[in-house]
């Protein structure tokens, strides 16, 4: 791997290490709030959908605020905003940990670390990645960084189950408060020291930019298709453990608390060869067909898992094929903004993409408490999700992976 500094200042090696380790910390404290779900909602006597509210909240946020949050980075740098980033994610940690009515856990849980997922996941650093590595390499390294993003859901849902057993919900979740602010430090490694706006590429403006991307079909096709990406994966996410233990009266096996815990972990330890994988292929291969295969394949693995008599093996079996499926979307995705735009606005462009994918996780959280607590289960939740993912195999399938003129592809 070649360690040669960029014109910001960084090597791409220091890229990798720093920026896959922020999204480690930061997707891998927020894949394992479905184990706090059940804790929670039975400690304070909420129904799930409180619970779920607040996850649907904290996603709806990251997505809308995102854009701006990426504008920021694209036009200060990327450093300020990741060390604010770090700051709310303990404060909203902390501030779970010890509410005990529903407006303050959900301001805690659903607004600042919706805030502050804005500042420390995949698009604030993509937008580092894409100015500090050459364009040859990007979707592989896309790639390694969403890999890291998985290694953190895999390393965390034993964590923090393993947290939930020894110390109770609010221990635990100030532990993972000390833990997010390790972000901080991770920001100061990631800093580029000779970071400057870029003026050039015909020098275009945030609103020509946005005209640009929004009169585009082929970004409008992948909108929509990350709507879906959202609904499912947050679904399954937050409603994976309650669905499993709801199956306990019949299969008993199914609803012992190992058995998700089992599951989610499988979904982060796939999703680590699923996300590599997507970004070696992504270098060699249409992007757009690679995505339309993810998609339809997570409705085939639906299918099958509600189909088929629920035992652990078949829920590890779901879990894995899942998983590999999972956020192998996400460097496919920047990929081809990076390949039609360019790297000037990648960031702001990649958060405004990503708000349909947030739309997308607030529906899938939220319809998921929500329809449980109507009919008693989620079996229309999970026949939406499938629906969805034909819909999106057909909805990239005319995605056109060329750059414009308007913007030179960095």
């Amino acid at each position: 791997m070649t360690t040669k500094t960029s014109k910001a200042g960084l090597s791409m090696k220091q890229v990798l290490i720093y920026g896959g380790l922020m999204v480690t910390l930061s997707m891998g404290i927020r894949h394992g709030f479905g184990l706090f779900n059940l804790p929670i909602t039975s400690a304070n006597g909420w129904g799930r959908e409180t619970f779920a509210l607040t996850i649907a909240l904290q996603n709806l946020i990251w997505g809308a605020v995102q854009p701006v949050t990426g504008a920021l980075a694209d036009r200060y740098g990327a450093f300020k905003i990741m060390v604010a980033g770090g700051i709310l994610y303990a404060l909203g940690l902390a501030g779970m940990a010890i509410s005990t009515d529903v407006m303050n856990f959900t301001l805690a849980g659903g607004l600042l670390i919706g805030l502050a997922q804005t500042a420390t996941t995949y698009s604030v650093v993509y937008g580092i990645l894409g100015r500090n590595v050459s364009a040859e390499k990007r979707v592989w390294a896309m790639g390694i960084t969403a890999a890291a993003g998985s290694f953190g859901q895999f390393l965390m849902i034993p964590a923090e189950q393993s947290l939930l057993s020894m110390f109770g919900t609010q221990d635990a979740l100030l532990m993972l408060a000390l833990m997010a602010s390790l972000m901080v430090p991770t920001a100061f490694m990631l800093r580029e020291k000779n970071f400057t706006y870029n003026h050039n590429l015909g020098d275009q403006t945030i609103k020509q930019a946005l005209k640009e991307a929004l009169g585009n079909p082929s970004f409008r096709y992948l909108t929509l298709g990350y709507f879906v990406c959202g609904f499912q994966v947050v679904f399954i996410a937050v409603h994976l453990a309650p669905y499993l233990k709801d199956l306990s009266s019949t299969y008993p096996a199914v609803g012992a608390p190992v058995v998700a815990t089992t599951a989610l972990a499988l979904i982060g330890l796939f999703n680590i060869f699923g996300t590599y994988s997507s970004g070696i292929l992504g270098q060699h291969l249409p992007k757009r067909y690679l995505l339309s295969a993810i998609y339809i394949g997570r409705s085939i693995a639906i299918t099958a898992f509600l189909l088929l008599p629920p035992t652990p093996m078949s829920t590890y079996i779901f879990a894995a094929i899942m998983g590999f499926l999972w956020l192998s979307t996400i460097p496919l995705t920047n990929g081809i903004v990076a390949q039609i735009f360019g790297v000037k606005y990648l960031t702001m462009l990649s958060g405004l993409i990503f708000f349909s994918h947030q739309l997308g996780s607030f529906c899938g959280a939220f319809l998921g408490g929500y329809l449980f607590d109507q009919t008693g289960s989620y079996l229309i939740v999970w026949e939406i999700a499938i629906g969805l993912g034909a819909f999106a195999f057909l909805v990239n399938l005319p995605v056109k992976e060329r750059a414009i003129h308007r913007v030179a592809n960095a």
